[in-house]
């Protein structure tokens, strides 16, 4: 197949798998049949497009071959007169010209998507695990990461979900605008996941994920005006931080595309734009109460008003980590608030804070735990110790950016 169409196809499924699913969910009201039928055309784009070239409308193309796919699944089905009848209703019977597939579809429609497959009716990891994989197309291993578990326990987890739904008829209706605050955790949570995985993206080579950031950051605006005209503090927040964190992109490769750690990083590189829309949000939200997602973003502003790494207010930076420990404990914000800790006390008492984890055992998977006591480490002198968990990062290290940074530091430590 000519390099151009097989990068078409590529670059079709990353950007628009999310958005083809979303549509056909709303056409059968079956995620499982949606998932088939979307493969099911991807598959054959890559046969047909090498033979009569890329359609105008690529996207279009798939959902209306998918839309096909699941009307031959459904009559290989039993009873099949008895399904096609319960699916006229949802508008499975529409023909592909009365869809909307031109560019300019509804803003928010998307985001409204979201909400609808955030049920309150699922548990709360169960709602956002499997809209990150349905509606923003992550893998089942990105999701896992995110939740710190297995692959094959979120696997389990996503078939779970889907069983439920099939077997108490869940209706997957967009919500009423009075329903739509008590779905709100779920889809934050939603957006940031996709942002974090877009910002240190689960494998591959690029470190970051220009498309699932930029994606992410447009559905939190739309939230937070879906939300207006009295957004609740968190949406503020939660779009602060993400432009924050976004605002650094930039400098966080080198030319050669390897990763440049913040304390190295070429200040003159962040997005200033960014940053100045961002900083007013993270006083609203602040007023609004210390949130989890106002926390974080208070320590990303932090980190944007230090002209230079030296300037960084650590010793406040800790403080807010304290708060955000209290607020909402986990083993990722122990880990962030050692590495603060650090960088104001020094490397032996964050170690101290990094054993104690470590020996719970809830991140023994999760390389960061041990690159970063790897990196303290090295800075108190113990180049064998530090050897041995820059190789613990290096075989749970997914990325390649990352991996070429952790083999770097490895061989900093490692005697001639």
């Amino acid at each position: 197949m000519p390099p151009d169409t097989n990068a078409v196809v590529d670059s079709v499924y990353r950007s628009d798998w999310g958005r083809i699913v979303a549509t056909l969910i709303r056409l059968v009201g079956d995620f499982d049949l949606a998932e088939e039928a979307a493969q099911e055309a991807f598959a054959a784009a890559v046969n047909q497009w090498r033979a009569s070239g890329v359609p105008e409308f690529p996207r279009a193309w798939i959902i209306q071959t998918a839309r096909h796919k699941a009307i031959d699944r459904l009559r290989r089905r039993t009873r099949f007169e008895e399904k096609l009848e319960s699916y006229a209703t949802s508008g499975f019977s529409r023909t592909i010209q009365e869809l909307d597939y031109d560019t300019s579809e509804i803003p928010d429609d998307r985001l409204r998507l979201i909400f609808t497959c955030c049920h309150p009716a699922l548990a709360l990891d169960a709602q956002v695990a499997l809209t990150l994989r349905t509606l923003g197309g992550l893998e089942t291993d990105e999701i896992a990461r995110a939740f710190l578990v297995p692959t094959a326990t979120m696997a389990q987890r996503l078939v779970r979900a889907k069983r439920k739904i099939r077997d108490a008829r869940i209706p997957y209706t967009v919500p009423d605008r009075n329903d739509l605050s008590a779905r709100l955790a779920a889809v934050l949570t939603v957006v940031y996941l996709v942002f974090n995985e877009g910002y240190a993206a689960t494998r591959g080579k690029p470190l970051v994920r220009t498309d699932l950031c930029a994606e992410a950051i447009r559905l939190g605006r739309l939230v937070r005006m879906l939300m207006a005209p009295q957004p609740p503090a968190e949406t503020t927040a939660l779009v602060a931080l993400m432009l924050l964190q976004d605002s650094r992109r930039d400098a966080r490769l080198d030319e050669a595309g390897d990763l440049v750690v913040l304390e190295d990083q070429d200040r003159r590189r962040w997005d200033q734009r960014q940053i100045a829309e961002a900083l007013p949000l993270v006083e609203e939200a602040l007023r609004g109460g210390p949130g989890p997602y106002a926390l974080q973003a208070a320590i990303a502003a932090v980190h944007c008003r230090a002209a230079r790494a030296e300037d960084t207010d650590w010793p406040q930076i800790v403080g807010l980590y304290d708060l955000l420990e209290r607020l909402q404990p986990s083993p990722i914000v122990s880990l962030n608030r050692a590495v603060a800790v650090a960088m104001v006390e020094g490397p032996k008492p964050a170690l101290a804070l990094i054993d104690a984890l470590a020996a719970t055992g809830d991140l023994d998977g999760y390389h960061l735990l041990h690159a970063a006591r790897a990196d303290l480490l090295r800075r108190a002198g113990s180049s064998v110790e530090a050897a041995k968990s820059y190789a613990r990062a290096l075989a749970l290290v997914t990325n390649d950016s990352e991996r070429r940074f952790l083999e770097r530091r490895l061989r900093e430590v490692q005697p001639p």
